[in-house]
């Protein structure tokens, strides 16, 4: 579709739309479910309208959630009223009627360009669903048809996400199609004729989508209902994806022992990995057991040599287009040059397929139980960070038809269900929780005729046979064939050797053809089916994407960490890769009460900012959990909460400088003797009142600048912190830049270790205290002229860049666009949810 014809059809359906004064019949049916003491409230910037040109529904929502940054948490029921839309089951302001053609379809929307879909059928409110996504994600539609299917796939080293926001083309094969198709009919053999429901809603949605393409001559394939089910694919490569770094784990466990030697090395490594550190805050106080290792001595995880890692590249010449051509570059595909180090999330849209696997984190929740809130009704403050796009990736809308009364966020191209949202008495949520649902296969390899393998060797030892690697010719990127080996593990990601004999490296994700049968989870949440707590345990245990899922009913709270998370074979290190002969393959998977679950939660209230979910359950090898979290800055709650502090906990945060949790312990040890000069101890007090202050990041008078000299002072300051405690031990460039890039000094990681070693050096109480003594090699005094050393140092550089009066040094204020740069609109940047619910729901 051209752009001349994308605008041409933007202005065409607004050609369409009738102004008229009243709500359309039916519209309002879920309204007297919405009781007078309920407060229902959400928000998606920069607006809900995603097309061109651009209307004024693109960008309204915009200056309500900005409006909300500077307040902190001051927050007043005034405030939410005003800096949130209602989410009470009615338009809102002027209504504006779409004319489909479609009887049994009415679709009103309101004076925020939201949609109200009513269906008399559950297919004609399918239709509506799909007639709205065409409508007002045309483009994103056209841009992610074909990433998607990269996600069904599992293409190694291609970002799916990345594909959509980059504008990139990638056409699927017919092999790939057929994985998708195979999807389809899983979801009917799966669940019957609930599976034949979910495919009928599909076809529904891709009826409202073919509907609007034909009505205003887009030039754009039908839709179909392998569309919708491949976008459930989609959207679990971003945000539910755990695990599968274990090959890089690996080499830099080889790294560190060629270096520290075999023992301090693994001491070293096994503390910086934080996979199981007990001081890591949790969402529920619950004991769940899911430890590194599976029990026994560990016999089956492999070694990799380091610097032995190459990626995969299956994107091949566009010169070779013959499939004899891409067969035999597939078989080469893994002697590319070696990939650094590196960790998600990466700008490009291909990545080291070897490395980590992208994802997307950082939604959070705040519920309150009715026990503990002030009015003894429910309290919630909710929401996924999707990141900030224009047009969004989900859509708000309200659906009204059989059995159906929901409002909140749908996912374009499957927006027949709520992906979030609430219904007459329940809302939920959900955030990234990376838990273990992928993992790294070493697969020895072979050759037929008994000859000694090498890394181009096309098959490999399973089960005591030398197997063949099959090859997927998955289609073409961007006219580029795409080309890639898969074994019983999975897709092959790359080579490496282990004590000097080559391995082809694959990684196999749980969900991994199942992704369809996901919607089965947004089905029930959608169709109210989750009326108590154990029934939205049973709804949330049908999602095997990993995410920690949030409820809150008009008499309950509760907590669901879903994924379909695999039963391992016992002698296994869950941070290193699997050997793959088959003797340590996957023995099943947990079962729903094995997940971490729970009702109200520790004191009342369930917290969650992608944070561990439960002591004794350890989450994806891809993701460091230590004792300093983002999840801690939700403090300050009183005996009794009002939805106004709910939101003002979450709203302080947002703006608060992460590192500020750590700070007190480093301010203990450089406290313990003078500052080198007065200007050091100038600086030193000013740092430490903005933290006192909770650390605000914040232009709170919109000048272009911080309103404060905090933010500068602790970003001059902190590298050097984190080294100097660190370097003792990772005494080389080389050793603490592959810290950094596999874990990150700046980010949870490096400020655990900080926290971690400079308490044990203080004397104070640790749990699960580190093998290894890091700042001053376990010397408080050495440890504090280091940390005076580098703290002194980077003042100096202050004082050389703002000058003598540390009172001036203010940062240029950090504002948030929209990517790709569709709109030029900026924001105040904030630490909160892309589209966020709050919510009251008074008790019967």
């Amino acid at each position: 579709m051209t752009a001349a014809t994308r605008h041409g059809l933007i202005a065409a359906t607004l050609g369409v739309v009738l102004v008229v004064g009243a709500i359309a019949p039916g519209a309002t049916s879920e309204a007297a479910a919405h009781k007078p003491g309920d407060r229902a409230y959400y928000i998606l910037p920069p607006g809900d309208y995603g097309g061109f040109p651009l209307t004024a529904n693109s960008t309204d929502q915009l200056p309500l959630y900005d409006a909300l940054t500077p307040l902190r948490s001051n927050v007043t029921d005034a405030d939410i009223s005003s800096d949130y839309i209602p989410e009470n089951f009615k338009p809102v302001g002027a209504t504006h009627v779409e004319n489909t053609g479609h009887p049994g379809t009415t679709i009103v929307y309101d004076s925020y360009g939201i949609p109200h879909i009513t269906g008399k059928t559950r297919q004609d409110l399918d239709f509506g669903a799909g007639w709205v996504t065409a409508r007002d994600r045309m483009l994103l539609l056209e841009l992610g048809r074909g990433p998607a299917r990269v996600a069904v796939a599992d293409i190694p080293g291609i970002n799916a996400f990345g594909l959509v926001t980059s504008g990139q083309s990638f056409v699927p094969s017919a092999q790939v199609e057929q994985m998708v198709t195979n999807e389809v009919n899983l979801i009917a053999t799966t669940y019957g004729a609930k599976g034949k429901q979910i495919i009928a809603d599909a076809q529904g949605e891709a009826d409202g989508i073919n509907a609007y393409i034909k009505a205003h001559n887009v030039d754009e394939p039908p839709a179909t209902v392998n569309d919708v089910i491949a976008t459930a694919a989609f959207i679990g490569s971003i945000f539910g994806e755990g695990g599968g770094a274990e090959a890089s784990n690996a080499e830099f466990l080889s790294e560190l022992q060629h270096e520290m030697g075999n023992s301090k090395g693994y001491k070293a490594w096994s503390d910086t990995m934080l996979l199981d550190d007990p001081e890591a805050p949790t969402t529920i106080s619950q004991h769940f057991n899911y430890p590194v290792q599976t029990g026994g001595p560990v016999t089956g995880s492999e070694s990799i040599d380091m610097g032995s890692i190459q990626s995969v590249n299956p994107v091949q010449s566009a010169t070779a287009k013959t499939a004899a051509a891409a067969s035999a570059a597939a078989t080469t595909a893994t002697t590319a040059t070696k990939q650094p180090l590196s960790t998600p999330p990466y700008t490009d849209p291909t990545y080291p397929a070897a490395g980590p696997v992208p994802n997307k984190q950082i939604s959070n929740f705040l519920v309150v139980n009715p026990e503990r809130s002030a009015d003894t009704n429910t309290l919630a403050v909710m929401g996924p960070q999707l990141g900030y796009y224009y047009p969004e990736i989900v859509e708000q809308e309200q659906l009204d038809g059989p059995g159906i009364h929901a409002q909140g966020i749908g996912v374009p191209g499957m927006s027949m269900y709520m992906l979030i949202g609430r219904t007459q008495n329940y809302a939920w949520s959900l955030t990234s929780a990376s838990n273990d649902v992928e993992d790294v296969f070493a697969l020895p390899l072979c050759n037929t005729d008994g000859s000694t393998p090498t890394r181009t060797s096309t098959h490999y030892v399973y089960k005591g046979k030398c197997t063949a690697f099959d090859t997927v010719n998955a289609g073409t990127l961007n006219g580029s064939p795409v080309v890639y080996q898969t074994s019983v593990h999975g897709p092959v990601i790359g080579t490496a050797t282990s004590h000097g004999t080559p391995i082809a490296l694959a990684r196999q994700r749980s969900t991994s053809g199942r992704d369809g049968l996901n919607l089965a989870a947004l089905d029930d949440m959608t169709d109210g089916v989750a009326t108590t707590p154990q029934k939205f345990f049973t709804a949330a245990n049908e999602f095997g994407f990993t995410f920690n899922w949030a409820y809150a009913s008009r008499t309950s709270t509760a907590y669901f960490s879903s994924g379909l998370l695999p039963q391992r074979a016992p002698g296994l290190d869950r941070r290193l890769p699997t050997l793959g002969t088959g003797a340590y393959d996957w023995r099943g998977f947990l079962t729903q009460d094995q997940h971490p679950h729970a009702v109200a939660g520790p004191n009342g209230i369930l917290l969650n900012w992608n944070n561990r979910p439960a002591p004794g359950f350890v989450a994806g090898d891809n993701d460091p959990l230590g004792a300093i979290h983002r999840v801690s800055m939700f403090n300050g709650y009183k005996s009794k909460v009002t939805l106004a502090q709910d939101v003002g906990v979450m709203n302080n945060a947002a703006t608060q400088d992460q590192r500020s949790l750590v700070w007190p312990v480093v301010n203990s040890v450089l406290q313990g003797s003078a500052a080198p000069n007065r200007l050091d101890a100038q600086v030193l007090t000013l740092l430490n009142t903005w933290v006192a202050a909770d650390a605000p990041r914040l232009d709170a008078d919109n000048n272009g600048f911080d309103d404060s000299p905090g933010p500068a002072i602790m970003d001059g300051v902190w590298t050097g912190i984190a080294d100097a405690v660190m370097s003792p031990v990772f005494n080389s460039t080389s050793l603490l830049s592959d810290l950094n890039s596999i874990r990150g000094l700046g980010g949870d990681a490096g400020q655990s270790y900080v926290d971690k070693d400079l308490r044990h050096l203080l004397g104070e109480p640790v749990v699960g205290p580190f093998h290894l003594d890091y700042c001053g090699n376990g010397s408080l005094s050495a440890c504090r002229a280091s940390l005076w050393s580098a703290f002194n140092s980077a003042v100096s550089q202050l004082e050389t860049q703002y000058g003598p009066n540390p009172n001036t040094w203010l940062e240029q204020a950090s504002r948030t666009g929209f990517t790709p740069g569709l709109i030029s609109n900026t924001m105040r940047t904030t630490n909160r949810p892309t589209f966020q619910q709050v919510i009251e729901l008074q008790r019967p």
